[in-house]
């Protein structure tokens, strides 16, 4: 059987299906927005099928102008169906599709593959990252709905007719000013920064510690210890905290910082084992031994030689640490006090009881931040392979 090794134009009936298929999807969102899914889907298909068996007549000679007519077309037909926010989408699904419409009937899609690949193991190929992007898509689109939310210029939990129309007196900041400025709110956050650093602290430590001990070969029992050190990442949050709360008043600690502290403190351990003990899969134990014979001492060994190398995996179960300290609220709620109300604790108070739209501007800032930590934490795994001759530099 013949394969291919470079884009070959395909059937015109096949890519009118295939895009056809696009415009279906397309149609379910477009038709739901104007009360008929099933014409959605049907006049999607129909007129992109259109248009893609149009453009392929018309050849690739002329895509440009074909991609431009189409990104217009869309555009326009997006301003009369929803005004501004349809411009919008009509631009996104005008570009979207024309580049489609020549990826797929110019068989463009084949050239980044291995030749010997077959028709159903291209469809496979392509199914299966699809299927991957709808699965990022359905996870990320509850965050992507609540940053513009939380610029509502009124106290509602959903989009006004006025951010609908993209006018600029439906978006506001007050939001964000009460977050900055309400006690209530500056207090959480002050709870969650002076509790956060010192429950990372011991968690890095104590982690870090357990990580480089069972690496060592003649500790007996190292699964079951493993086990026993990241089951508060395995047992159910709930259990975790009543089993806490108990033990915890039993030594008078329920209600008081340390209690706190301690309580997300065992809660990040887990995170920081599991990096650390990663980081030294790739760890030369000669070079420890090397230090041994030279006259240093176990401390003198351990920070001159093995955390310079396994520091980025230390750095990122520290964030990971951090970040599962000040997101928490299930344990706080148990162990904490009404003086020691974390962030977390604030927002789901304020959904609870006071049903505060200042919620989504913390919840957007939460997020910020921890966009910027796992970024860090990507970055350092990086770094950390370079150094271990893992990836090219």
């Amino acid at each position: 059987m013949a394969v291919e090794t470079q884009a070959v134009q395909k059937p015109l009936p096949f890519t009118a299906a295939v895009m056809g298929g696009f415009g279906a999807f397309a149609g379910v969102f477009v038709g739901a927005s104007n009360g008929s899914v099933l014409l959605g889907i049907a006049l999607g298909f129909v007129i992109l099928a259109v248009i893609a068996f149009g453009a392929m007549i018309v050849g690739a000679e002329h895509e440009r102008p074909v991609k431009f007519g189409l990104v217009t077309l869309m555009a326009v037909a997006g301003y009369f169906l929803g005004g501004a926010p349809g411009f919008l989408v009509g631009l996104i699904f005008g570009f979207v599709f024309g580049v489609l419409i020549y990826w797929i009937g110019m068989g463009r899609y084949r050239v980044p593959l291995p030749p010997y690949l077959t028709s159903g193991q291209v469809l496979w190929h392509y199914s299966f990252r699809t299927l991957c992007g709808a699965i990022l898509v359905f996870l990320i689109t509850p965050i992507l709905v609540v940053m513009p939310l939380s610029f509502n210029a009124q106290n509602f939990f959903t989009f006004t007719p006025e951010m609908l129309r993209l006018d600029p007196a439906g978006y506001s900041l007050k939001h964000y000013r009460d977050f900055l400025t309400n006690s209530e709110w500056t207090s959480a956050v002050w709870n969650s920064v002076r509790i956060a650093p010192v429950a990372t602290f011991i968690s890095v430590t104590l982690g870090t510690l357990a990580a480089i001990g069972l690496s060592q070969s003649h500790v007996p029992g190292k699964r079951a210890i493993m086990v026993v050190l990241i089951s508060p990442m395995i047992v159910p949050l709930i259990i975790s905290a009543t089993g806490m709360y108990f033990f915890y008043s039993k030594i008078g600690i329920v209600g008081t910082y340390w209690g706190v502290v301690l309580a997300h403190a065992v809660l990040g351990i887990p995170f920081v084992i599991i990096t650390v003990t990663a980081t030294l899969v790739g760890f030369d134990s000669s070079l420890t031994r090397a230090a041994a014979n030279m006259g240093a001492n176990p401390v003198t060994t351990f920070f001159r030689v093995q955390m310079p190398l396994i520091l980025p995996g230390v750095i990122s179960g520290a964030l990971f640490a951090f970040i599962t300290s000040f997101d928490e609220v299930v344990v706080v709620l148990f162990v904490g006090s009404a003086e020691l109300q974390t962030l977390p604790w604030q927002m789901f108070t304020g959904l609870r009881e006071q049903i505060s739209p200042t919620i989504l501007a913390a919840a957007t800032i939460l997020v910020a931040i921890s966009i910027a930590l796992l970024s860090t934490v990507e970055l350092l795994r990086r770094r950390s392979e370079r150094l271990r001759g893992m990836s090219p530099s």
